[in-house]
């Protein structure tokens, strides 16, 4: 199975490209693109959206954030709006110059285009105080409406409460945790997350006890050790539904996941569905080429 590669029209004589669409129905498949790509979307209450390996029903209103090569997509589903408005706008990866974005002033632009690669939606509130700069950026030209947008990425990059819709473990995406001891332990989960790593063996690598380590893992990832191991078995496990026909208790093993109920359990409450109905409800996104 192969998601659709999208030739997007941005040429390298462009900063960026808008399109602002009104319509009845999604009629573009899951797709990637090497560009970056916002997309608001207002009046399509109950459409689909996929992002990686997330897949959740929408509201009347969302903004997400997709960075380069994530496969993503909207799906009408169970919207019945006939005036749905959808505003996409694209760049380049080169947009902004990776020296650049290492200054301290743009630091927070920086982590937001970092966290890309696994999608990021934002919050209700920050919608309502971004979406009326985005729907008039249409209106604007040349200089002014390059000022415009990176003031509006800014803006949201300094937005409280973003929300990452899929597992970083999925889009193999390297977060920076500003500890070398946590980021080798991460990378060593990220290989060895099909075996039995213990609490124990991670905090030998970074040479602390149990309790030490404990602590400071949670304080640099906001998550237990525990759930982050789920986290990154889960995220190859989605992958594997999405793009093979393994069977779901192999896929299981393949995971690191001993007990194949312990699995479904963990899944369920992570992602709100079975892996069987994860595997079945994205079947209706797939596209074959």
């Amino acid at each position: 199975m192969d998601i659709l590669r999208e030739i997007t029209p941005l040429t390298q004589n462009d900063c960026f490209t808008l399109f602002s669409r009104h319509k009845d129905t999604f009629d573009f498949p899951l797709h990637t693109h090497e560009e970056y790509e916002l997309n608001l979307i207002l009046q399509a209450p109950g459409a689909k959206r996929v992002v990686g390996d997330h897949m959740e029903k929408i509201e009347d209103m969302e903004l997400v954030f997709v960075g380069p090569n994530l496969p993503h997509g909207w799906f009408t589903d169970q919207c019945t709006s006939k005036n749905i408005h959808e505003v996409t706008i694209q760049f380049h990866r080169d947009l902004l110059d990776d020296k650049f974005l290492q200054k301290k002033q743009l630091s927070h632009l920086r982590a937001m285009f970092e966290k890309s690669g696994c999608g990021l939606k934002f919050t209700r509130e920050t919608i309502e105080r971004i979406s009326p700069r985005i729907l008039s950026l249409v209106s604007k030209t040349g200089f002014d409406s390059v000022l415009e947008l990176l003031s509006i990425l800014h803006d949201l990059s300094t937005s409280r409460d973003i929300r990452t819709l899929c597992a970083g473990s999925y889009q193999h995406v390297q977060i920076s945790y500003n500890s070398r001891r946590i980021e080798k332990v991460m990378a060593y989960l990220n290989k060895n997350f099909n075996k039995d790593v213990t609490l124990a063996e991670a905090a030998g690598l970074a040479s602390m006890t149990q309790v030490s380590f404990s602590r400071f893992f949670k304080i640099k990832t906001g998550h237990t050790f525990i759930d982050t191991l789920n986290e990154i078995r889960l995220g190859n496990a989605t992958r594997l539904l999405m793009e093979t026909s393994h069977g779901i208790a192999e896929i299981a093993y393949l995971c690191g996941f001993n007990n194949i109920s312990n699995f479904n359990r963990i899944f369920k409450k992570r992602k709100g569905c079975t892996p069987k109905e994860f595997r079945e409800d994205f079947s209706g996104t797939r596209i074959f080429i």
